[in-house]
């Protein structure tokens, strides 16, 4: 494997590998890979009937370690929304999350042995968020899962959970689909740009690659970070304010100026460097702007009882704002399939809200798998096991 992955997660983490070498996942580009290794952590406890279990996709840089496990566990990256009590409650749900195809926390990415012993790297070919979603339905089908409560996830996640929709709606009773979008957006387009120009360029003029790749991933965070927050939480916390005497010999290379939230940057982008991998970066953000959920034929009309759907988002987000959520709202309108659209205004933070206690939004997510409970048995089918 390349130097320093997969990433250190959870010491709960599970490995199972549902594309073998004689068996491969079938790209949606048309090409093949394998063996696929799917890294995964489940919590709670599947119920007799094997109908509790709710699937939780994660965003761009996240694992598949959104909770802790125990006192003694490390935190999640969603610990507002996953645990006992949680609106995913772990005392009543089985909850699945797995590191997406492409990542650097133990799924098969740029890190990964091909075939022949040797990493992918560069050579690490073209993937899609059809095809992290046909890896999750496979692992289900290697745990003997046949049917889903509800799928949930935010920004890539969300966008997981809407290809998950369209394209295999009766695998569950319900989607949440949380600050998120059924494609990118100029701007999005832009500052992804950005950030992809700020990790190649850097790798192009630096002698050794690794380090060119890393020293432009930390700039591309840094880029990146400013989205998921608001323009509002950024002057509420740090304004014009200085940085602090004697720091301003931080470690970080990147940015070394005078004020306060210059060295927030680099905090953040130190964080990163310790878990993340650049080649995944790259083509995780390059399924994300390829994405484009209603540009394909669904399914939607096959199924003669819908699935529940949330539409959740935040307005202070200038990443993936409500004019994305009802963009996905009239999309499945227009096919026939009402969805609830949901917009929060109380929060400032901007994109990364969806992460954090914001207690309209938590009790929203609680009252829809609340109502995905009381749904009639009878309307319940199978998950189709994925084809790859």
């Amino acid at each position: 494997m390349l130097k320093g992955w997969p990433a250190p997660t959870s010491s709960r983490l599970s490995f199972v590998t549902p594309f073998p070498e004689g068996r491969p996942l079938h790209l949606a580009t048309g090409g093949r890979l394998a063996p696929v290794q799917v890294a995964y952590e489940t919590f709670g406890r599947l119920n007799e009937t094997r109908d509790n279990v709710v699937f939780v996709c994660h965003a761009l840089t996240g694992d598949a370690h959104p909770a802790r496990h125990g006192a003694d566990d490390a935190p999640g990256w969603w610990e507002a929304m996953v645990g006992p009590g949680r609106p995913v409650d772990t005392h009543k749900y089985y909850v699945v999350c797995a590191n997406v195809l492409g990542g650097c926390a133990g799924t098969t990415g740029p890190w990964a042995a091909g075939p022949d012993s040797v990493p992918h790297g560069d050579a690490f070919p073209e993937i899609s968020v059809a095809d992290m979603v046909a890896v999750h339905r496979a692992l289900l089908t290697t745990l003997g899962i046949r049917r889903l409560r509800a799928v949930v996830g935010g920004s890539l996640g969300g966008m997981q959970t809407l290809e998950w929709l369209l394209r295999h709606p009766g695998d569950a009773d319900g989607f949440a689909v949380i600050a998120s979008t059924a494609r990118q957006s100029a701007d999005n387009l832009a500052w992804n740009a950005i950030a992809r120009h700020a990790i190649r360029s850097s790798a192009a003029v630096d002698p050794s690659r690794e380090d060119g790749l890393r020293a432009g991933l930390g700039t591309a965070r840094m880029i990146a970070h400013l989205t998921y927050l608001s323009e509002r939480s950024l002057q509420r916390k740090f304004g014009r304010t200085a940085r602090r005497s004697g720091t301003r010999t931080h470690p970080s290379p990147v940015v070394q100026g005078d004020f306060a939230v210059e060295g927030y940057l680099e905090h953040q982008t130190d964080k990163f460097l310790r878990r993340f991998d650049a080649r995944s970066y790259l083509h995780l953000m390059d399924a994300m702007d390829r994405f484009d959920a209603f540009a394909a034929p669904d399914r939607l009309h096959t199924l003669p009882v819908p699935p529940d759907v949330l539409l959740y988002s935040f307005a202070s987000d200038r990443l993936f704002g409500p004019e994305h959520s009802e963009h996905v709202r009239t999309g499945l309108a227009a096919r026939g399939l009402a969805a609830r659209h949901e917009r929060d205004t109380t929060s400032d933070v901007g994109h990364d809200a969806f992460l954090l206690e914001v207690p309209g939004f938590l009790a929203a997510a609680a009252g829809f798998l609340a109502g995905l409970d009381r749904r009639p048995a009878a309307v319940r089918g199978d998950l189709v096991p994925s084809s790859g």
